[in-house]
């Protein structure tokens, strides 16, 4: 099979301007209810799309671990790639791909930490191996072997012995504060739905796209 000529037609459902309610926030929700549903493996995964300095964009997956009206929550080492890239132009980009309702959701925004209390809050929420590997891990930092990783793990793991492990100073949440939401639904012959949501001032703007 060659690479062209792999391709789905998209039939489930449609998605007007009548469908959806005024506010993205809550119209997310109902989506995310129904991503739930469906049951979907890795319902919160999300390609984060951030700036490198040179301007070059870079992207990966990171995983939702809440939202609300401010925004859209993940965590990571701040010291990372993509905790500096966003430090330093605090501009990110947020795609959730659910193939199995042939719906697409993009956030775009401005980044920021999220405080203190609240990184804490979902550090001591992680299981232990995690909060070992927060330590453990100089995240997106070159290393000679895996086997570095599995010491200082085991280091860790006999120096917090009694399971009361400090969140790391540098290891925290980001959140996404949107001011643009895109809602996508796949149609038939590429004739996709596209609801684009702005934020304007303290309003939002609905809006069809051409797909």
């Amino acid at each position: 099979m060659s690479i062209a000529s792999i391709r789905r037609d998209y039939q489930l459902k449609s998605l007007s301007e009548q469908d959806v309610l005024s506010d993205p926030i809550h119209q997310f929700t109902i989506w995310w209810e129904e991503a739930l549903t469906a049951e979907i493996d890795e319902v919160n995964a999300m390609t984060l799309s951030t700036t490198k300095a040179d301007g070059r964009p870079t992207a990966r997956i990171v995983l939702l671990k809440g939202y609300d009206e401010n925004g859209f929550v993940f965590f990571t080492n701040y010291e990372s790639h993509k905790g500096q890239e966003l430090i330093n132009k605090p501009f990110a980009s947020l795609l959730f791909f659910w193939k199995e309702l042939e719906r697409q959701v993009r956030i775009e925004g401005i980044c920021e930490k999220i405080s203190p209390d609240e990184s804490d809050a979902y550090f001591y929420s992680r299981p232990l191996g995690s909060r070992l590997g927060a330590w453990a891990s100089p995240q997106s930092q070159v290393i000679p072997n895996r086997e570095l990783l599995e010491k200082q793990a085991e280091e860790l793991l006999l120096k917090y012995s009694e399971g009361v492990v400090p969140r790391p100073p540098h290891w925290g949440g980001f959140r996404v504060v949107p001011d643009s939401i895109e809602l996508w639904q796949g149609r038939s012959n590429r004739l996709h739905d596209r609801i684009l949501y702005t934020k304007e001032a303290s309003n939002w703007d609905l809006a069809r796209l051409a797909p």
